[in-house]
């Protein structure tokens, strides 16, 4: 890509715990087909509408059969690197235009590149639909390619190679290994990011013809999804697209078929950079189109979906062998796989982790699934069917994918029906069929250090593998920019369609909890959350972390259920529940279909309410935690931004790891976690959001069937420690042999109560908020020196931290480090022109109306709002206060606020490869060795 959770019953409190237990259903519901309109032009383009005048947004989607599976011999890597120059110029647009008019009009625009597709997706205001589908049309029939964008652009898929492969722990045991020992013949062996070499070698001529070969609208398809007239649709539609002529030549297609694979297969390796080992294990299965498919997805759920699942349950829950068990259902065109994961728990032995889940295989093979694993599993799927459909962009990406990877536009909803008819022995069938131990083959992905002289097997694309040729079409033309007398402007735009915000019906319980209502009736969904004030930033100066396991440990089991009884019950109800910290508030959300709200409801009251910190559970707890800090500080990007907190934020109450170290939760004990609990969890510091489809009558049923009878108690006081902001400093973590170097410039901000928070998150916006912020455009646009650049704001009920942040190649990093501070430094002194300022506002208000779109999204932001103290009339009135700033403020609010004299500098990678020029301007720099790096301590030693 351009820059790619909830939970449920206290009816144990009312009633015999027999009679809570969620009972597993019959076949899941269905889900109400998506309904669209379809026709092809005479050039071939398919076109599909999805009409919903409900939002006020239109999603544009045009998708084109052309993936990395495609991409020419000696040129992996080359359909994605072509994706990100379908940013670039047109002969009527601009480089970036695309930006301007997605993002600077509070849209948002990407595309991601598959083996089988590239796709290219646009949510805009609807009044903008016009001016999307010029520019689609402009850029299918005449893309601009020319050396310099070319060039930077190469140079950024690089760094989102580093970024992502490199850097990032287990990078290559997804994008190069496992591909590479999943085929033989077939090109889905090669990764879709390519290889640093075969980038190199791509020249110009090669992308021209890439676009001619595929770029043709008898290789697309175009979804429109959201608030539009249909009759309009199809004029615009025919204006823009029907005049593009289909090439008179076939488009080529791999036709290479994979040999079935007999023999077992089984590699190990030595990484760098990897914090804990894993295995990873695979299958081949058939093309998603197969009548099989259903049956796999089902037998997909079972293994992995949820903490009630198969190898949750055993590999991470019971035996503590994992830090993470997983499954990768990878369906295609052509043949798939079918993949087992395990991240090891820290100690444990990658032997045991693959004993264990080839064992959980064995036992698909050798015993039918129970009915109410059966029900539970299709239960789960419907309930992820309907998320994935609640937006606009989301259903037309259903169909899309479903054109082009089944062939059919209904794969989705006939895939859907077909599931509901799945049986026990459909499962064990395909558990036979597909996951036989001869067709496996098998990755063991261990750290560098524990090699002890031993030389790990070489993974790599086999010389066997056919790719295409590539071929230059004899009439590839260069398009060069229009004139600007001869250059066609995209229309403008029609009249706007006026956005609703959020309507909370707010209420209080006789105990003092309070409810917030949000009614959203399109869909049978309903997300509820239930908040309590406290958090991370209430954590005792010694114990950071330790509100943030407390939180964790709340589903983990209560009076009368244990861990695995909320995980099964919830499941069942085809919901899922979670548990988290925030640094103001503790939570805890379910999301499950409307008519599952009742139980559902009971589950998260008992949660809540009762939570037993049982000692197997809390140890249970704290390894994961630890094993999963500890992966975190493998990331270059990440750990820097661990320790920018702390540099910039010292032993203030948000300076510290919200997560905890692995020092500080390895002295955590039982009591500590009861009074975090405490100091958090009384009805009245607690507040229910319930949003979706149940009205303000029935949620008060239902908080009062659950949480009537909740009393309260006398909450401990908080220990909250005065901290201190330490001077400003630059500290370099010393990482050798990372991939890449994560910077961030960081210093102390503001809370969101202060009246500068508005026109400080306009700044911030203009500094960093988006695809056509200041520092994307110098770093990334201009200079192709990272995969992306940014900017957060972090504003709570106390002042957070502002920073600036991207990841570069190592020697890159002095370099960004000295544009991030000439950025900030900029918008304190320079007025920020209305017609930028006008720009950056709408990105924060089409975020904020994409965040709002979904249940769960309403359902984060008021519960936001509530443990922030801010009022939930700022839900209406958040549009104006953003649109009311004026560059004074901005510029005001920079100054103060943003002004780098303050901040201090965080570097973590290969120092070797960049301290020098750092220390050159900053000679009193430090620089600590990661193996030395404590974050518990604001020295940081």
């Amino acid at each position: 890509m351009r820059l790619s959770r909830a939970a449920l019953l206290l009816g144990a409190a009312l009633l015999p715990a027999t009679l809570a237990q969620a009972q597993p259903t019959a076949p899941a519901p269905a889900v109400k087909p998506i309904a669209f309109t379809e026709r092809t032009l005479a050039n071939g383009l398919r076109v599909y509408a999805i009409r919903d005048t409900s939002t006020p947004n239109v999603s544009v989607q045009m998708w084109y059969d052309v993936g990395s599976k495609d991409d020419p011999a000696g040129r992996s890597g080359f359909a994605h690197m072509f994706e990100h120059l379908m940013f670039k110029a047109t002969r009527n647009l601009v480089s970036e235009q695309m930006d301007r008019l997605t993002e600077d009009v509070g849209g948002n625009n990407n595309a991601s590149t598959n083996d089988d597709y590239t796709e290219y997706h646009e949510t805009i205001p609807a009044n903008h639909l016009q001016r999307l589908l010029f520019a689609e049309a402009d850029r299918m029939a005449s893309l601009v390619v020319e050396p310099k964008s070319f060039a930077s652009e190469r140079d950024v898929v690089k760094e989102e190679l580093r970024q992502n492969t490199n850097a990032r722990p287990y990078g290559k045991l997804f994008s190069q290994y496992f591909p590479a020992i999943s085929y033989t013949r077939h090109p889905y062996a090669r990764g879709t990011i390519g290889s640093i070499d075969n980038l190199d070698s791509a020249q110009i001529d090669d992308v021209r013809a890439f676009h001619a070969t595929f770029y043709r609208p008898d290789n697309a398809v175009l979804v429109v999804s959201g608030n539009f007239d249909p009759a309009q649709l199809n004029q615009w539609v025919d204006q823009y697209f029907a005049k593009i002529k289909r090439p008179d030549r076939p488009i080529p297609r791999v036709t290479t078929t994979e040999p079935p694979r007999t023999q077992a297969v089984s590699r190990t390796v030595y990484e760098a950079n990897t914090p804990l080992p894993a295995v990873l294990i695979s299958y081949p299965i058939p093309a998603d189109r197969d009548p099989d498919s259903a049956a796999l997805a089902v037998l997909n759920t079972i293994l992995s979906q949820g903490e009630s699942s198969r190898l949750y349950e055993s590999l991470v829950y019971r035996d503590q062998l994992a830090q993470s068990a997983e499954t990768y259902l990878d369906v295609k065109q052509g043949p798939g796989n079918f993949a087992v994961i395990a991240i090891m728990a820290g100690g444990k032995d990658v032997a045991i982790g693959e004993a264990a889940l080839r064992r959980e295989i064995a036992r698909m093979r050798d015993t039918a699934v129970s009915p109410a694993e059966l029900a539970k599993a299709k239960n789960q799927i419907v309930t992820a069917e309907l998320l994935g459909r609640e937006t606009a962009e989301g259903k037309g990406r259903t169909i899309a994918q479903a054109t082009i990877i089944d062939g059919d536009p209904h794969a989705a909803d006939r895939q859907l029906a077909a599931i509901g008819r799945v049986t026990a022995a459909d499962v064990q069938r395909v558990a036979r069929k597909y996951l036989q131990d001869n067709r496996a083959a098998t990755i063991r992905y261990l750290p560098a250090e524990s090699a002890n002289g031993a030389k790990g097997d070489t993974i790599a694309v086999a010389d066997s593998v056919i790719a295409q040729k590539l071929v230059t079409p004899p009439d590839v033309q260069i398009v060069t920019p229009a004139s600007v007398a001869d250059r066609i402007a995209p229309p403008a735009p029609a009249a706007t369609v006026q956005a609703s915000s959020p309507k909370p019906v707010e209420f209080a319980l006789a105990n003092g909890m309070r409810v917030v209502v949000v009614e959203k009736h399109d869909l049978p969904l309903i997300t509820a959350l239930l908040v309590g004030q406290g958090g991370g930033s209430n954590d005792p100066a010694t114990l950071p972390g330790v509100n943030s396991l407390a939180a964790t440990l709340l589903t983990k089991g209560t009076k009368t259920r244990s861990a695995t009884d909320i995980a099964q019950q919830i499941e069942t109800l085809g919901g899922a529940i979670s548990s988290d910290a925030s640094w103001d508030g503790a939570s805890v959300d379910i999301t499950v279909k409307s008519d599952q709200a009742a139980p559902a409801l009971g589950i998260l009251a008992d949660v809540a309410r009762n939570p037993a910190f049982q000692p197997d559970e809390i140890e249970r707890a704290r390894a994961q935690a630890i094993d999963g800090v500890q992966v975190a500080m493998k990331n270059p990007s990440q750990l820097a931004g661990l320790v920018a907190a702390r540099a910039a934020l010292g032993t203030t109450s948000y300076g510290h790891p919200l997560e905890g170290t692995p020092t500080s939760l390895k002295a955590i004990g039982a009591s500590d976690i009861r009074h975090a609990y405490a100091a958090t969890w009384t009805p009245k510091q607690a507040t229910l959001v319930m949003v979706g489809d149940v009205t303000p009558v029935r949620a008060r049923q239902l908080a009062e069937t659950s949480f009537a009878g909740w009393r309260a108690v006398a909450a401990p006081q908080a220990r909250v420690a005065a901290g201190n902001y330490p001077k400003p400093s630059v500290v370099v973590i010393d990482m050798p042999g990372a991939g890449q170097a994560g910077v961030v410039v960081a210093r102390p901000g503001l809370a969101r109560n202060d009246p500068r928070y508005y026109p400080t998150a306009v700044a911030n916006t203009v500094l960093g908020g988006g695809f056509s912020s200041r520092l994307n455009q110098e770093i990334r646009i201009k200079r192709g020196l990272a995969y992306g650049a940014g900017s957060s704001l972090q504003a709570g009920r106390q002042p957070g931290m502002i920073a600036g942040r991207t990841s570069t190649k190592n020697p890159s990093a002095p370099e960004t480090v000295s544009i991030i501070l000439a950025e900030m430094k900029r918008l304190g002194v320079e007025a920020v022109t209305p017609a930028e300022l006008e720009t950056r506002k709408a990105v924060l208000i089409g975020n904020f109306g994409r965040a709002t779109e979904t249940t769960g999204g309403i359902a984060g932001t008021v519960g936001g709002y509530v443990v922030q103290g801010v009022p939930l009339s700022e839900l209406g009135t958040y549009v104006d206060k953003v649109t009311a700033v004026e560059p004074s403020a901005v510029q005001a609010a920079a100054a103060a606020l943003l002004d780098p004299a303050a901040a201090s500098i965080v570097v973590v990678g290969d120092a070797k490869d960049f301290v020098d020029p750092l220390r050159k301007t900053y000679p009193r720099l430090e620089v600590i060795p990661a193996g030395a790096l404590k974050l518990e301590a604001q020295a940081l030693r």
